[in-house]
C-alpha cells in the first residue's frame, strides 16, 4: 500500500508540474485496479502532491522563487509591443491590481477553483502569488480543496458500484 500512495504522490506531484498528467484519470485507475488502499490516504497522497507541485509556480509568481534564465523571456527593449500585446499587458496589469485590492476574492476563488477545478487551479495559482496572498492560506486553502476532491473522487467508484448491485 505505501508504495502505491508514494506513486499517487508522485503522479499528483507530477500532474501539479505538467497539466498534460492527469492526475483524476490515474485516481480511477487506480482504485478500480487496487481497491483495498482507502479514499482517504488517496485523498492525503494527491492532495500534497498537487500542492507541492503548485507551490513552485505560487513562488514564482510571487517572485520568491526565481527563475533560471532558460526559462524566462528575451526583452526586447528597442522593439515595440503591438496593439494586442499592449493590450494583453493592460488587461494582465488590471486583473493584477485588482486581486492586490481584494485579497479576500483570492481566497474565494482559489478555494472554490480547488475543489471544482473552475477556474483551473494552475491559473488561480498563479493569480494566487501575483495578489500577494500568504504562503500559509495558499496552502491550507489548497490542501483542503484538493483533499475534497480527490477523496470523493477516489471514493467514487466503490459509491457507484454499491448503488449499481443494489
Amino acid at each position: 500500500m505505501l508504495g502505491w500512495l508514494c506513486l499517487t504522490f508522485g503522479v499528483a506531484f507530477g500532474s501539479a508540474m505538467l497539466p498534460l498528467i492527469s492526475i483524476e484519470i490515474f485516481v480511477i485507475g487506480l482504485v478500480t485496479q487496487q481497491p483495498g488502499i482507502s479514499w482517504w490516504w488517496i485523498g492525503l497522497a494527491v492532495a500534497v502532491g498537487q500542492v507541492l507541485g503548485k507551490m513552485l509556480y505560487f513562488l514564482a509568481a510571487r517572485g520568491s522563487l526565481h527563475l533560471p534564465a532558460f526559462l524566462k523571456r528575451k526583452e526586447k527593449p528597442d522593439v515595440p509591443l503591438s496593439p494586442r500585446r499592449q493590450k494583453w499587458k493592460a488587461r494582465m496589469e488590471w486583473v493584477r491590481l485588482r486581486c492586490q485590492r481584494h485579497p479576500h476574492w483570492m481566497f474565494g476563488t482559489h478555494a472554490v477553483s480547488s475543489v471544482v477545478g473552475l477556474p483551473p487551479f494552475m491559473f488561480t495559482t498563479v493569480l494566487a502569488g501575483l495578489a500577494g496572498m500568504s504562503s500559509w492560506l495558499f496552502i491550507s486553502t489548497g490542501m483542503v480543496g484538493r483533499f475534497a476532491r480527490f477523496s470523493v473522487l477516489a471514493a467514487s467508484p466503490a459509491a457507484v458500484a454499491g448503488w449499481w448491485l443494489n
